[in-house]
């Protein structure tokens, strides 16, 4: 008879302040005194901002006044601030400014620069103060009342140094996602043209998108009839004119299928010009977001989230908006705080004997890390043996699929945790299998045609972040790759052979010479 193990539960997380840990002001409110401790409540605008000076108590020293958003006006605010903090003997202060987009970060950058505490404070936080003192009633000065109120009661946050790579990779990962979703929405559109040009030919050939023969014939002809007369030697003439491989059968294909299809519309010949442009402007974006991708992986081997590739299931775009939505990983201090950012724990209601856990997420969290992580998971629920097994048996107890994203997404938070702040490369106890990072980023190049002297910069970076122990590992499948004789038919930008032997130097693998043939040198 075998025995289970009794399931691990987690002692409860007790809190010793209501107020928010990045938000305690109390310690430094005894030591100065409640009389001597000022707060600047800012609500901020686009061209313009509205700040108010009281103490702890609420008591206001500088009235509600407008700060403009340039050099002078900023110059000023900060001038009558130090004025009023000589005149009230304010011996510590602090800003509590509102976030606003990104409009808020002129003034906070300003009064930063000038040596100041700058604190956030939520809109919804705002609100939430502003409504019980003030309701129906939203203005400038009741905004700046809340925010004080919000600041006093410990929702006035210390915002984490930004860290420009990762505020690098975070734009460039979102505007990647951006426009690949603006590529998807296009796709349909070509889609629809293409069915009014020639009907049934996406679905004849099955995916037009990675069909090029039948997508540049579409652009040449502007009827099923032209097509027909056209027959197999003309368009393998355009074929061959566009410099487009081809194999004859996918020709037989397209033209059994114009033998069937019914003629398109009478407006034909606009419906291939709003075809071609589509079409150039899709392609012209699969360029910017492979160009994109190369910055991605230029960035990403700077951060200790390069580590997070030997998990078999995560590539260079997975790990790359992971880290830019995470930043540094001295900034969560477990992975509960990950899972607590991404809101990846379902809303709660208790009061007395009433106790309802099981609702939908918390929708207040960091949307954008939470996408990340889901995404990451959906990919380790396809690609990684080990969370195939665990799909396998969720999927027999009939588990929701958006359940089990989230129960793989909170694995992934404390794998990812253990390896980004212990540097350390996948050994999942559960699962032996890992993936050589070196070889997944030269891969990655090649495929995306990266120039040779950032392959060897950004290969080289990433070998700074393998642990010694797991150089070894690493340098196996290069030094393979370096015996394997180059193929004809393909041939990438940058030759690997000529760059794997000094990652090879990086990683502490000795290179053995070839032993000369005893030839004379005619040189």
């Amino acid at each position: 008879m075998t025995t289970t193990a009794p399931r691990r539960t987690r002692r409860p997380h007790r809190l010793s302040s209501v107020a928010k840990p990045s938000g305690v002001l109390h310690p430094r409110v005894l030591k100065a005194g409640p009389e001597h401790f000022g707060i600047v409540a800012v609500d901020c605008a686009k061209a313009r901002s509205k700040g108010m000076l009281a103490d702890f108590y609420g008591r206001i020293l500088v009235p509600p006044t407008t700060v403009e958003h340039s050099r002078q006006g900023f110059d000023n605010a900060i001038a009558a601030l130090r004025q009023a903090i000589a005149t009230h003997d304010l011996r510590d202060v602090i800003i509590a400014i509102e976030q606003t987009g990104v409009y808020h970060r002129p003034i906070q950058r300003a009064f930063t620069a000038a040596g100041f505490e700058t604190r956030i404070v939520h809109p919804l936080t705002s609100g939430q103060f502003r409504l019980p003192a003030d309701p129906q009633n939203k203005t400038d000065d009741t905004d700046l009342n809340a925010i004080h109120r919000a600041a006093v009661n410990g929702f006035g946050l210390i915002e984490p140094k930004r860290d420009l790579t990762y505020h690098r990779i975070q734009l460039l990962s979102r505007h990647r996602r951006d426009l690949v979703r603006k590529n998807a929405t296009l796709r349909n559109q070509i889609h629809v043209e293409l069915d009014a040009l020639l009907p049934g030919l996406s679905a004849a050939v099955g995916n037009l998108f990675d069909h090029e023969p039948a997508r540049v014939i579409a652009r040449q002809v502007s009827s099923v009839q032209e097509i027909r007369d056209l027959g197999l030697e003309g368009l393998a003439a355009i074929l061959k004119a566009q410099s487009v491989r081809y194999q004859r059968r996918s020709l037989v294909r397209i033209l059994a299928w114009a033998d069937q299809a019914p003629e398109g519309t009478e407006l034909a010949d606009i419906h291939k010009t709003i075809f071609k442009n589509l079409d150039e402007e899709r392609l012209a974006r699969l360029q910017a977001i492979r160009s994109l991708e190369r910055d991605l992986a230029a960035g990403l081997v700077q951060t200790p989230y390069v580590l997070l590739m030997s998990i078999p299931g995560i590539n260079v775009v997975s790990a790359a908006e992971f880290a830019g939505e995470m930043g540094p990983i001295e900034n969560s201090p477990s992975d509960r705080a990950i899972t607590g950012r991404a809101g990846l724990f379902p809303a709660r209601y208790q009061s007395d004997t009433v106790d309802r856990c099981n609702g939908p997420l918390v929708h207040q969290a960091n949307h954008a890390l939470r996408y990340a992580i889901l995404q990451i998971a959906d990919n380790l629920l396809q690609c990684n043996s080990y969370f195939r097994g665990l799909y396998a048996g969720w999927n027999q107890a009939g588990v929701n699929r958006r359940l089990m994203c989230v129960w793989a997404a909170k694995r992934f938070c404390r794998i990812a945790y253990r390896m980004v702040a212990g540097r350390q490369v996948f050994r999942h106890p559960s699962c032996r299998e890992r993936h050589c990072v070196i070889e997944k980023l030269s891969t990655f190049y090649v495929e995306h045609e990266t120039a040779m002297d950032q392959v060897l910069r950004d290969l080289g970076a990433a070998a700074g972040w393998i642990p010694l122990a797991e150089r070894g590992a690493e340098a196996v499948p290069l030094k393979a790759a370096m015996t394997q004789v180059p193929s004809r038919r393909r041939s990438g930008p940058c030759r690997l052979g000529e760059i794997l032997p000094e990652v090879l130097l990086r990683l502490g693998v000795p290179m053995v010479e070839s032993q000369s043939k005893g030839e004379a040198d005619l040189t």
